[in-house]
């Protein structure tokens, strides 16, 4: 049987899709390969009526909630390949299922990939974060390091200041002109030019930066601006255009979240420059409006 729409990712975007079109009293499917972007955080933050609960607790009640409806289906696999496949779209599983759908939604979001700095990868979503937004709060107004990614890092530089006291190393990425310097002097931001070789936890729980020069201050936090690629290639082999934005390539969508394929979608963090968990639960609400409607209105 044919499923009106599969969304492959089952995250905050992919089930917030699900959600919209079930109730719509359509068949849809959803691959979830149960690797969501921030499964390495303890908690999630500026999403209301959730402020502060694990993610993994918020996408199980949201599972729960989406298999209460009869015409939805969640499978816990993993997608190996996509096609389109005359006014469908095929979807092959790592368990060796094909399914078939009149519409496609992607939303299997980003990868972070982080600075070659020895004890960073391990440190991610606890101690290093990316998004000022969902943890500067709970680092209670402490130290916080900001390591550059190249100039786009200029961006966190400037806003953690009012999250806590801001030290910048630029870490040898880019070279801040006199115009920077003034604008990160004006938000007391202390810049340091020697190299971050390592870092490594402290006692009291945060995090101390290694520095060539023998140096070691620590900090309650260490933001950086990591660079995004695709976790799947699966909207470059469909042929949907992308956009290159500060931190990477992301999918170009339209208001309504179609991508330049007839009947594919794409919400989340892969069709954004930026986002996090209450803007990928809306986009993906859009997402599975504008699929259901599809189906209904030849012109849509």
């Amino acid at each position: 049987m044919a499923h009106d729409v599969i969304i492959v990712g089952g995250s905050f975007a992919g089930l917030s899709a699900a959600l919209a079109l079930t109730r719509a009293r359509r068949r849809v499917l959803v691959v979830d390969s149960g690797r969501p972007r921030n499964r390495f955080a303890s908690s999630s933050h500026g999403f209301l009526t959730q402020d502060g609960t694990a993610p993994g607790e918020i996408l199980t009640a949201a599972r729960r909630q989406l298999s209460a409806y009869p015409t939805a289906e969640i499978a816990m696999d993993e997608a190996v390949q996509v096609a389109r496949d005359g006014e469908e779209f095929t979807v092959m599983l790592r368990s060796g299922r094909r399914e078939t759908g009149r519409r496609l939604i992607l939303a299997t979001g980003m990868v972070d990939r982080l600075p070659e700095v020895v004890g960073l990868e391990e440190r991610w979503g606890r101690t290093v974060f990316h998004c000022p937004y969902c943890h500067g709060y709970e680092l209670d107004g402490g130290p916080i390091a900001v390591l550059a990614f190249g100039a786009v890092s200029m961006h966190h530089a400037l806003m953690l200041p009012d999250w806590g006291p801001t030290t910048f190393f630029v870490n040898g990425t880019f070279e801040p002109s006199d115009a920077d310097r003034k604008e990160l002097q004006e938000r007391n931001v202390t810049v340091i030019e020697t190299a971050v070789e390592a870092v490594s936890d402290t006692e009291d729980g945060g995090i101390a930066m290694h520095l060539r020069d023998g140096g070691r201050p620590t900090f309650r936090g260490v933001f950086v601006a990591s660079h995004l690629e695709f976790a799947t290639p699966f909207a470059t082999d469909l042929g949907c255009a992308v956009e290159t934005g500060p931190v990477g390539d992301y999918v170009r969508t339209d208001d309504r979240k179609q991508t330049s394929v007839p009947g594919v979608y794409a919400c989340g963090d892969m069709a954004r420059a930026s986002g996090n968990v209450p803007v990928a639960v809306a986009e993906g609400s859009m997402a599975g409006v504008a699929a259901h409607q599809s189906l209904i209105f030849k012109d849509h």
